[in-house]
């Protein structure tokens, strides 16, 4: 690598870098949680427009749908000669009709038009009125400060120094540690936003990022904590958290190993077959060579219009391109659970199961680890009643181990250009959860 090494550049890598540290990976406690940054960011932006976020991204996803129309059918020259537009509005007639699909839905749902299984407090309203205006605001500061995670070198310096850890353990580039560490301080939805922006840019493979995607964008300490309460176990917050970490590296090592992941091609975003190369130059460390690899990165990056332009695209591709896309599936995913014995039924192989590990109340306990797949939240609502507490435990952790859930992340990912298929998304979460239910169960027992 031919790099002068100076100061300057020195500078424009730590400076923007430390800025993304302090943003997106730093810890506040708070009276809730554990935060970062960022997210406080998104929630100010959250309490302050709450009333008015739901009109609001519903005109946005309402304007994506009729210029995603307009594109695709007429396919005008100043669309299809701007490699990102034409990537965010010329879509396949599948995508079209879950773009419309959310379009219709979110409408419906915040005039509460047409029947009340679409726009319910249970289904459209629980999409349109408590998770969309949490994804505007994330996709809001997240998306536009991403750029100094990705731009200006720290993911080529944390990539070089984790290459030994990550790459012989979970098979992956050094630098997917970062979209772990975002997510577990941060929110999922944001990892998985930084997943997809490196394999667009071709740092993963396509199994890395589905890997990633998958099984690194876990659930943020501060969700983790909501989840335990509802279920009224808040003082087991430490055994419960631990026990979420170890089922979740633990599936993180077998599930990439197995189909569908295990199948997917190590080629990149652009079609190249030829991995980056990982190995050290000779008469360099890892720290020598990560932090060279970093100031060169810096120094190709440092004009501010191209940081808020690269800022500007990520927020406009997650507002128009993901938001209808989640509305869709988050609500058909929740008129299923809702309104159809479908997930009751698919329950019932669990109980079984349940019996055999020993777990108490196992008959009303089998749905709630099939209706995740749905929301992650839905397992403690429904598994709150449960009067032992073993069972109810094991059903908080069980739920934020799937971390496969339509409502949110599913949709993410399916609306994302991550090469991850909804076939993929249900034997991941089965997967996920046959793997952790074991684990989960067999510290519950030590526990209780």
């Amino acid at each position: 690598m031919n790099n002068k090494f100076s100061f300057s550049n020195f500078l424009k890598f730590m400076i923007p870098s430390l800025i993304g540290i302090v943003l997106f990976m730093t810890p506040i406690p708070q009276d809730e949680g554990v935060t970062i940054p960022i997210a406080l960011l998104s929630n100010f932006v959250l309490d302050t427009f709450d009333m008015y976020l739901p009109a609001i991204s519903t005109v946005l996803i309402s304007i994506a749908v009729i210029i995603t129309l307009i594109c695709t059918l007429l396919k005008p020259k100043f669309i299809t000669h701007n490699a990102f537009l034409n990537n965010l509005f010329i879509v396949t007639p599948f995508w079209l009709f879950l773009r419309v699909s959310g379009m219709i839905f979110a409408v419906l749902t915040l005039l509460e038009l047409g029947p009340n299984w679409i726009w319910s407090e249970d289904t459209g309203g629980l999409l349109l009125f408590e998770l969309i205006p949490v994804l505007f605001s994330v996709f809001l500061f997240a998306g536009l400060l991403l750029p100094l995670l990705l731009n200006f070198g720290l993911l080529e310096f944390i990539g070089t120094l984790l290459t030994k850890v990550m790459r012989p353990i979970f098979k992956l580039p050094g630098r997917s540690s970062i979209d772990c560490i975002t997510s577990w301080l941060g929110d999922g939805t944001i990892g998985i936003l930084l997943t997809n922006k490196q394999f667009e840019e071709g740092h993963y493979t396509k199994r890395e990022a589905a890997v990633i995607a998958t099984n690194f964008s876990a659930v943020s300490i501060t969700f983790s904590l909501v989840v335990i309460s509802q279920v009224e176990l808040t003082h087991y917050f430490i055994p419960f958290y631990l026990t979420v970490t170890l089922a979740g590296v633990i599936a993180a090592l077998i599930v990439p190993r197995i189909p569908p992941l295990s199948r997917k091609e190590d080629v990149y975003f652009d079609g190249r077959t030829s991995s980056n190369n990982e190995t050290l130059p000779e008469g360099y460390n890892s720290f020598k060579w990560g932090l060279e690899k970093a100031t060169l990165k810096a120094s190709t990056s440092s004009k501010l219009s191209t940081f808020l332009l690269g800022g500007s695209k990520n927020v406009l591709d997650m507002w128009l391109g993901v938001m209808p896309i989640v509305m869709a599936f988050g609500t058909f995913a929740l008129i299923i659970t809702e309104f159809t014995p479908l997930f009751h039924w698919l329950g019932l192989p669990f109980i079984p199961l349940l019996n055999v590990l020993g777990v108490p109340e196992a008959t009303d306990a089998a749905m709630t680890f099939v209706v995740g797949f749905g929301d992650m939240f839905l397992p403690v609502v429904i598994g709150r009643g449960i009067e032992s507490e073993l069972t109810r435990f094991v059903i908080a952790c069980t739920s934020v181990t799937q971390l496969i859930y339509m409502s949110e992340v599913g949709g993410l990912l399916l609306g994302s250009k991550l090469p991850i298929k909804f076939k993929d998304l249900v034997i991941i979460f089965l997967q996920r959860t046959l793997i952790t239910l074991p684990i989960v169960v067999f510290i519950a027992h030590i526990i209780f």
